[in-house]
């Protein structure tokens, strides 16, 4: 007979996830997040929102940023994902933030799934999952309220589902696109998965093989439109057409460069960028110290090294970080020379996972909090085998993540 963990994970995939845990990791345990941790984080998320969204400091962090991230946009992603550290008996800290984080949908499955198959409510005092239905519903109204704010009328055309074209052969989250795509379809959207490559623009239109491209849901990770596959899109975005992108350049250059950690946890300019007294405790609060790695700075960061982690300022996924052992004076002056983009973030220790008898276990896990415009739509969790970086191979993966209501 099938154990609950197998008929879980049969569940998983009969929602419309990879098999698990074949192709996709997901732990059997689930992380409880306690109702006071809740709270801050909806703060600290409000707070973050509020101070990105102003004028003063999109002018003022978009300054030294490449042109096409000054061009001002008026969209709002909606697959938003601040990622949390709660340290044992310290405030959440921010680690970074994502403007198109993969495994929303995942996310709401898992959640799901597991309550169905394990009543974790009944254990512990949890908040009953939120259903994948609510979720969905959810995204579908983010993506509504998009609409109408950025056409003020409903146009007609083609929903593109944007995705670098190896990733959509070989990423773990594909099934996701695909569950986005059918969300959509079955609101009478057409709706496509396609590739920057298929695009063109022609006569002041964007197209996907030839057909006019109203709305783009952006999966990629080339957060600047740097390479050639992008020129149509940029044609388009610079051309301020009536195609809506998120998230785009500017999205990326005022609230998810990681860069911007040093100015959200750091008070040198919160004068030029309008940050409040009140809004500077908060982030500091929960926002671990970030440095931009200069050469005015490198001597002291060294110095300092055993209480960071480094990080590039562009990266995602957690490629390319570095640990203090892997860092010295000549190894920060090489990166400032290759001019990769580093930054220096103060470490902040992960909770350790506890099995559903309150047993700690060899997991590590993080918090990834999903927002629109500063309104939580849902939770989920990240287990690693690692305390200091981030291994998802088994056992450790995915986890159920809820608020404990006491």
């Amino acid at each position: 007979m099938p154990t609950a963990i197998d008929q879980f994970f049969i569940a998983l995939k009969a929602a419309g996830m990879p098999s698990v845990p074949d192709d996709f990791s997901v732990v059997s345990e689930a992380q409880i997040i306690s109702w006071q941790a809740f709270e801050e984080i909806k703060t600290v998320v409000k707070v973050f929102e509020q101070v990105t969204t102003r004028p003063s400091w999109q002018a003022g962090v978009t300054q030294t940023m490449p042109e096409i991230a000054q061009h001002r946009r008026l969209e709002s992603c909606f697959f938003s994902a601040w990622d949390f550290h709660i340290p044992p008996g310290e405030k959440p800290q921010i680690i970074e933030f994502n403007d198109n984080g993969s495994g929303l949908f995942y996310a709401g499955i898992i959640n799901e799934q597991y309550h169905l198959a394990f009543h974790p409510d009944q254990a512990v005092g949890i908040k009953s999952a939120l259903s994948f239905t609510r979720l969905k519903d959810k995204i579908l109204a983010c993506i509504e309220q998009e609409l109408h704010h950025f056409f003020k009328t409903q146009p007609q055309g083609v929903f593109l589902i944007l995705e670098q074209a190896e990733i959509l052969q070989h990423s773990k989250f594909k099934e996701e696109l695909y569950l986005l795509q059918k969300l959509l379809q079955d609101q009478g959207y057409e709706t496509a998965i396609g590739s920057p490559e298929e695009t063109s623009y022609r006569n002041g239109q964007l197209l996907w093989q030839d057909k006019p491209v109203i709305f783009i849901i952006n999966r990629t990770t080339d957060f600047l439109w740097k390479t050639e596959s992008f020129s149509s899109i940029r044609t388009a975005y610079l051309a301020d057409q009536s195609c809506y992108i998120a998230p785009n350049p500017f999205t990326y250059g005022t609230r998810s460069y990681k860069g911007l950690l040093e100015p959200l946890s750091l008070p040198d300019w919160d004068e030029k960028l309008g940050i409040s007294p009140d809004e500077r405790k908060i982030l500091n609060t929960h926002i671990p110290e970030t440095h931009i790695l200069r050469e005015e700075n490198l001597d002291l960061i060294a110095e300092r090294k055993e209480e960071f982690i480094f990080k590039p300022a562009q990266g995602f996924a957690a490629q390319g970080l570095l640990d203090n052992r892997q860092v010295g004076r000549s190894r920060l002056r090489r990166l400032l020379k290759d001019h990769r983009g580093y930054v220096a973030q103060k470490k902040t220790p992960k909770s350790q996972l506890s099995d559903k008898n309150g047993k700690p276990m060899d997991l590590w896990v993080d918090l990834r909090v999903w927002a629109y415009q500063g309104e939580i739509l849902a939770l989920s969790g990240r287990a690693s085998t690692r305390a200091d970086g981030m291994d998802l191979s088994l056992p450790g993966g995915w986890v159920p993540t809820y608020v404990n209501n006491t």
